[in-house]
């Protein structure tokens, strides 16, 4: 496994051998182990950000084992991970000796080299008896959330060789990457001046009133019970308050002022 996009010593390699079925699986392991799966809040919606979208591996890793030539003799189907992208490699090229870079994936005839793996497949469930192969890989990719045209699949094949590119949905670019940590880093800071000014608000809040209950501090500053209680756990744990007597008839004391008084 190479995780980057030119050419160096590989970050995790690994050789698999067993049955077609173990191959599949070990090899969907691989590229799970070695990738990652991000999420975005939409509303009440929690969107799931895969590297590469499950199913597009799994029919691309498919096709590779249905469909490789298996009288190349030391050749073998490679899985190769970069930062960007993921290539899925066979040996042998299109059934008809056409290039499939030519062609127009949606209308790509159906032609097997081993008809007999292929059932084999279909009866477990790894694909469709049609060929819908190609059109299924890129309309999974149509559907992601962050998909772009530049992210589209790629397919590539000689007389020899038969290689799928999936690009990385979540790779940014050195700039892009840049700007999307300085806004990380931008509502980092945001945030932790809104944490300090709460924490200033509730100073003064039991300075003018020592007796102030959760609730009041809670209507004040119009936030939830958890985030006071987290907010005070925070001023007791740096000494700038201490609870005196019972939650019941006690009161706070302030130790050390905020900032500004």
């Amino acid at each position: 496994l190479d995780k980057a996009a030119g050419t160096m010593d590989a970050l995790d390699d690994k050789e698999f051998s067993g049955s077609l079925v173990v191959l599949l699986e070990n090899g969907l392991d691989f590229v799970r182990t070695n990738s990652k799966v991000k999420w975005q809040k939409a509303g009440e919606e929690r969107i799931e950000l895969p590297d590469y979208p499950k199913r597009s591996v799994l029919e691309g890793l498919v096709n590779a084992l249905i469909h490789r030539q298996y009288l190349d003799l030391g050749s073998e189907v490679h899985i190769d991970l970069f930062d960007d992208r993921l290539e899925i490699y066979s040996p042998g090229g299109m059934c008809d000796g056409s290039l499939v870079q030519e062609q127009d994936i949606d209308k790509v005839p159906s032609k097997r080299r081993n008809p007999v793996i292929a059932d084999i497949f279909n009866r477990l469930k790894y694909m469709e008896r049609r060929g819908s192969g190609f059109k299924k890989i890129q309309s999974v990719y149509q559907s992601q959330y962050l998909y772009t045209d530049e992210m589209r699949p790629q397919f590539y094949s000689d007389k020899d060789t038969f290689i799928l590119t999936l690009k990385n949905l979540n790779y940014k670019k050195g700039a892009e990457k840049g700007a999307e940590k300085g806004a990380e880093k931008g509502a980092e800071k945001k945030q932790f001046h809104k944490m300090e000014e709460r924490r200033e608000k509730i100073l003064l809040l039991i300075k003018q009133n020592p007796h102030i209950t959760q609730g009041e501090i809670m209507e004040n500053l119009n936030l939830s019970r958890k985030q006071v209680q987290s907010l005070m756990r925070i001023l007791n744990n740096q000494g700038q308050i201490r609870r005196v007597g019972s939650n019941r008839n006690g009161y706070w004391e302030v130790f050390r002022e905020g900032r500004g008084w």
